[in-house]
């Protein structure tokens, strides 16, 4: 296949790619604001929902945490069924399961329902982010993913400037109707949009840009020109595409590690943001809610900024590695500064902003050197090896709570396990190629 430089002008290349970024990226950013409200939304349930039912925060802390034992389970044999049955029916399929069980939340009234809800939710969800950053891989190259990966995580952040004073406002305005609690109306109203929106994938999505009928001919063998290039520069380099070292490589194991104490500062802020601020002196829901969504605005900003320099320099690990430290001192300094509103406030802006800084290029790493089957697999597992983070986190972040009646020792082992994270991935062997320097 000759070369899209040789046969297709600069112009109608870049014509191209924003084509399909305006058709892929904000659907693909409005299914990931609804999957992450849906896995977090318990730290706002839990202002009500503890209390109501008589849950302490180490119960807490594991059913929050258990959501990723059953997604760690079931992340890399969903991400190779996706890519052999297709993107768009896999996706479907995790979405739609995933609303029935978050909206099926509002019903839990034991800690054993609550644990096996949140089980079963992890294992609905199973495979979604994997499976997304897969599915980028089938349209843009590696030089293109950072800034494309930015947009579409940058998500994470906005769920949380929606998804905090929607939240609030749901627990307070809700509260009562139809005899329900606030909590039990946050599930069902956060849960159900995606069960809608993955029936809406099935006929949206396509599973490659052979399959666009969006696209003309013309603009197809530019994106799989651009592809077949980079497999080829892949095997001429000497990169693996089989399965079973896909899955024993020592820097997909590296990073699986680096990625499990990065997230570990991403969902332990995740889930007891809200409750941190509380902790603060402020007590309406409504207020904490707009109060974290400011934080996460920050972040997003951050996000979009950060992955630029990083696809306009080339560079990614020292990038991850700054991010880390800042986000670190962010956590360190809240731990410190609990006494203080305000200068706390700040560090865990900071930190936020660190943390969440760090997801769009980290992700540049594994799909620089992985490609096909090897890369379903092998994203999948750095996903799950990270997400196990999503477990130790919150449960940790519990336990310490409930033993000391602070969170102040848990931010600062957070700012200490997201250093070392970041730290890790300064190790990883790279090459002279843009994405995995």
């Amino acid at each position: 296949m000759k070369s899209t430089n040789q046969t297709h002008s600069p112009d109608f290349i870049e014509q191209t790619y924003s084509k399909v970024s305006w058709r892929l990226i904000p659907f693909l950013f409005l299914l990931y604001i609804v999957a992450y409200l849906d896995r977090v939304n318990i730290g706002f349930a839990q202002l009500q929902m503890k209390a109501d039912l008589g849950f302490s925060d180490a119960v807490y802390g594991l059913g929050a945490g258990i959501f990723f034992v059953g997604y760690v389970v079931f992340e890399v044999p969903s991400n190779l069924l996706m890519e052999r049955v297709g993107a768009r029916f896999w996706i479907a399929r995790i979405m739609i399961m995933w609303g029935v069980v978050s909206a099926s939340m509002m019903f839990v009234r034991s800690e054993a329902w609550f644990y096996t809800l949140r089980f079963l939710l992890g294992i609905g969800e199973a495979g979604f982010a994997p499976g997304i950053i897969l599915y980028i891989t089938y349209w843009y190259p590696s030089e293109r993913r950072a800034r494309v990966f930015s947009r579409y995580m940058i998500a994470l952040a906005i769920s949380g400037v929606i998804g905090g004073p929607l939240s609030g406002w749901i627990l307070t305005s809700f509260a009562g109707v139809n005899g329900w609690t606030g909590w039990q109306w946050l599930f069902l109203l956060e849960g159900l949009p995606a069960t809608v929106l993955g029936i809406i994938v099935l006929f949206y999505l396509d599973d490659a840009p052979r399959s666009a009928q969006w696209l003309t001919d013309d603009e197809k063998n530019v994106l799989e020109s651009a592809l077949e290039q980079e497999r080829q520069a892949k095997l001429a380099g000497g990169h693996q595409h089989n399965l079973r070292e896909a899955l024993t490589d020592s820097r997909v194991l590296l990073l699986g590690l680096s990625y499990f104490l990065m997230l570990c500062g991403l969902y332990g802020i995740s889930f007891w943001l809200p409750q941190i601020v509380r902790g603060l002196g402020i007590t309406n829901p409504l207020n904490i809610g707009f109060l974290t969504a400011a934080l996460y605005s920050a972040a997003a900003v951050a996000m979009l900024l950060v992955s630029r320099n990083s696809d306009k320099t080339g560079e990614r690990r020292k990038h991850i590695f700054v991010c880390g430290l800042v986000g670190a001192m962010g956590f360190v300094g809240s731990g410190f500064t609990s006494g203080s509103p305000a200068i706390s406030l700040i560090a865990l802006t900071v930190a936020t902003c660190g943390v969440l800084a760090i997801l769009p290029i980290f992700w540049t790493l594994p799909t620089a050197f992985l490609s096909g089957t090897a890369a379903a697999a092998g994203v999948a597992l750095i996903n799950s090896f990270g997400n196990c983070g999503g477990f130790a986190a919150p449960y940790g972040i519990g336990l310490i709570k409930q033993a000391t009646g602070s969170t102040d020792n848990a931010m600062i082992g957070l700012g200490v396990v997201l250093f070392l994270g970041s730290a890790l991935v300064l190790v990883l062997k790279g090459d002279s190629r843009r994405g995995e320097r």
